[in-house]
């Protein structure tokens, strides 16, 4: 696996992992996180595909965008010229704030997708629940957001390998680049939801059990909603199921990706 830098069209930096070839899977991280939190999904995916995993803008040692205060269509248009740097239409995978981007993607540019995947998703919250998560970004924007709260909803409270890792993640990410994105993310449930509709390639959503703030009502209703939508919920796990339940997300993403490969050779 490789770390390269990419530039894009507005001359702003990407930094990419790259592993494997053939069809392109492009993996999209959460707030806070970095392309690392797809290494169980990147060693899995690039027996069969060319696998890039991107650091969100303001992450990692990616540039932050250039927009003041970017709302979710910004973060899909970066997403937009991610890909056509490729060169190649792509399937995407996203988790948490990457799902948003990764559907917003299929949406508005259905010419760069070839398929979706969802991994726990929000979907048009309760209002309560967009208080509570606007409430947090306010609390971020202004450097009060902590970390305990974020690991013990994704991990429980028992100390571990990876909640470690991920803790260090979310003391290193810039603030400036977390609180954007979080803004983004707390605003950006809705945003596509009258259009979900009109995605005509195949759409995986995904979520945990244990995951309270993309349930599996909102994973089943999202993807109810597209013509080749499909639910998968995972039981026993929490928001962090892609690191914590890496071989069961594997097989969902594994069965997506030739589920299409079959459609496309009918």
């Amino acid at each position: 696996m490789t770390a390269q830098t990419l530039r894009l069209s507005d001359g702003r930096a990407v930094r990419i992992l790259d592993l494997g070839a053939g069809p392109v899977v492009l993996l999209l991280h959460g707030v806070g996180l970095r392309a690392e939190a797809w290494e169980p999904q990147i060693a899995a995916l690039a027996a069969t595909h060319r696998v890039i995993a991107a650091d969100l803008p303001g992450h990692g040692h990616s540039d932050p965008l250039v927009v003041g205060t970017p709302s979710l269509p910004d973060y899909v248009a970066w997403a937009a010229r991610l890909v056509a740097a490729l060169g190649t239409p792509v399937a995407v995978a996203g988790h948490s704030m990457g799902s948003l981007i990764a559907l917003g993607l299929a949406v508005d540019r259905p010419d760069l997708v070839t398929r979706a995947a969802l991994l726990c998703p929000v979907f048009r919250r309760s209002p309560e629940a967009r208080a509570a998560v606007l409430a947090r970004a306010e609390e971020i924007s202004v450097g009060r957001g902590g970390i305990d709260g974020p690991l013990s909803r994704w991990f429980g409270d028992e100390t571990s390998r990876l909640r470690t890792k991920v803790a260090g993640w979310l003391r290193s990410v810039p603030q400036a680049g977390y609180a954007a994105a979080y803004r983004a993310f707390a605003t950006g449930d809705a945003v596509y939801a009258d259009r979900i509709g009109s995605i005509t390639c195949p759409l995986l959503v995904l979520t945990a059990e244990g995951d309270a703030n993309s349930n599996a009502a909102m994973t089943q209703a999202l993807a109810a909603l597209a013509p080749k939508g499909r639910a998968v919920v995972i039981a026993g796990h929490r928001h962090m199921v892609p690191m914590t339940g890496p071989d069961l997300v594997n097989a969902a993403l594994l069965d997506w990706l030739a589920a299409s490969r079959k459609e496309a050779a009918a």
